[in-house]
């Protein structure tokens, strides 16, 4: 190969642009056992639904809905429709040191995924489930719990317990 094929190469190379696999991150690709559910990637930017603190746990918590389930929120509709999907994001609640009436997010506990699918999961009121710590799935133990604790608090709420923050 002569020097100007060498140099046409090389200038080729280095203004082409390098692609590079893009993914979700490390553990966003898990998913639960029983419903098969995974943390979507992209739900850190969707809209806040509402936030809670259970004193129990001592967490925050911060609920977020794509864009169907937002949509249904803002019509008021009941059940949800199929494709509505809700992430909590729990954080331990520490004492800010900035502010010391507040408290603000600690370390991270879970995220928690409710996705609807009427079909797909018709056992468990068209809910499927994910409950996730550091990116990976808890057992099947804890998942086989999901649908009796919001069956009893919400049923007549589609299953759903948070509402519209307004």
């Amino acid at each position: 190969m002569n020097s100007t094929a060498r140099v046409i190469i090389l200038v080729a190379a280095a203004v082409s642009p390098v692609v590079l696999p893009s993914g979700p991150a490390p553990g966003e690709l898990a998913l639960s056992p029983i419903f098969g559910v995974g943390i979507p990637p992209d739900y850190r930017h969707w809209e806040l639904v509402g936030v809670a603190h259970e004193t129990g746990l001592d967490e925050l918590r911060g609920i977020v809905g794509n864009t169907t389930a937002m949509d249904a929120y803002r019509a008021g509709t009941l059940p949800f429709p199929d494709g509505s999907i809700l992430v909590k994001r729990a954080w331990k609640h520490v004492q800010s040191t900035e502010f010391q009436p507040a408290f603000v997010p600690g370390p991270a506990t879970t995220v928690q995924v409710m996705v609807k699918d009427s079909k797909r999961y018709s056992s468990t009121g068209g809910w499927g489930f994910g409950r996730f710590i550091d990116g990976q799935p808890v057992d099947e133990a804890q998942h086989k719990t999901c649908f009796g604790c919001h069956a009893a608090g919400v049923k007549g709420h589609d299953f759903v317990f948070t509402r519209l923050a307004h």
